[in-house]
């Protein structure tokens, strides 16, 4: 497509193989999308697109990634807050028509697989080094190697003495993030085998805890999406079988351009970009 949609806090760029979301960095930005930066999804890594009414005269352009295709929003699990999702683009309801547009654009890219789980990660995340505090110690993560090193004011005793920990990213399974936004917030690790496990993790080396100030979204869950990510890729990941191109269906591309006319009818397209699109169009089938 390679169109630009700007909205509250990121711009979409639609390329032919994916989205480029580019988040503002703003200070009233979400943290975390400053932290995220941008973001490549490809079509691939999508399940599906809704346009929805949003709050106090906006709608909002929603995508939402295949389970399995984004290491960010798999360790995430549902818990972000609406704000901090990063496949929501909000947008002035005056421009409905226009994101609908390229909601239908979108929909029509979507693969057959687009309900079945991904093999392997799609979305990159944040590369290492990266690291943050927790109430008990401090995390660190160099791309092979995950440490905590205790903080004598918040470790428990049993942390105290097992000593600061280093993890290799071969010998662990997974990661566990439990928002600081909740009570009891925390990162853990999953480590091979069937190993017992403390129930708490104030008393498990294999996991900071959260608390107020300590552990931020921001900072917690893209630490936790990169470990993940070498985990899965550390441990060999299946590849996903590319998806052929073909022609597409007649009768999508004259949906597709009937679209497009009613934007230029309504004067959000121009004529050369209304000519230009309705050529890449009919050049599909």
């Amino acid at each position: 497509m390679g169109d630009v949609l700007a909205g509250n806090h990121a711009t979409w760029e639609f390329e032919p193989d994916a989205v480029l979301i580019r988040f503002e960095r703003g200070i009233r930005a979400p943290k975390l999308f400053q932290t995220l930066r941008e973001r490549r999804i490809p079509h691939e890594a999508l399940a599906s697109v809704t346009l929805a009414p949003g709050r106090r005269g906006t709608v909002v352009l929603h995508a939402v990634p295949r389970a399995g295709a984004d290491p960010l929003m798999e360790v995430a699990g549902g818990q972000l807050k609406e704000g901090c999702d990063p496949y929501r683009l909000v947008l002035p309801a005056d421009r409905e028509t226009l994101a609908e547009y390229y909601a239908h654009e979108l929909r029509a890219c979507l693969g057959r697989e687009r309900n079945e789980p991904a093999e392997r990660f799609l979305v990159t995340v944040p590369e290492p080094p990266l690291h943050f505090k927790a109430y008990d110690g401090k995390a660190s993560f160099d791309g092979r190697n995950v440490s905590f090193r205790w903080f004598w004011t918040g470790a428990s005793t049993a942390k105290w003495k097992a000593g600061d920990q280093t993890f290799a990213v071969s010998d662990l399974s997974g990661v566990e993030w439990r928002s600081p936004d909740v009570l009891d917030g925390y990162l853990r690790l999953v480590r091979r085998g069937d190993e017992p496990r403390p129930a708490q993790a104030d008393q498990d080396p294999a996991a900071v805890v959260f608390g107020l100030g300590y552990g931020l979204v921001h900072e917690s869950l893209p630490f936790a999406a990169a470990v993940l990510q070498a985990v899965r890729t550390t441990n060999g990941a299946v590849p996903v079988p590319v998806r052929v191109g073909g022609r597409r269906d007649p009768a999508d591309i004259a949906d597709r351009i009937r679209h497009l006319g009613e934007l230029h009818q309504a004067g959000l397209v121009t004529d050369e970009e209304f000519s230009a699109k309705k050529a890449e169009l009919l050049a599909e089938l």
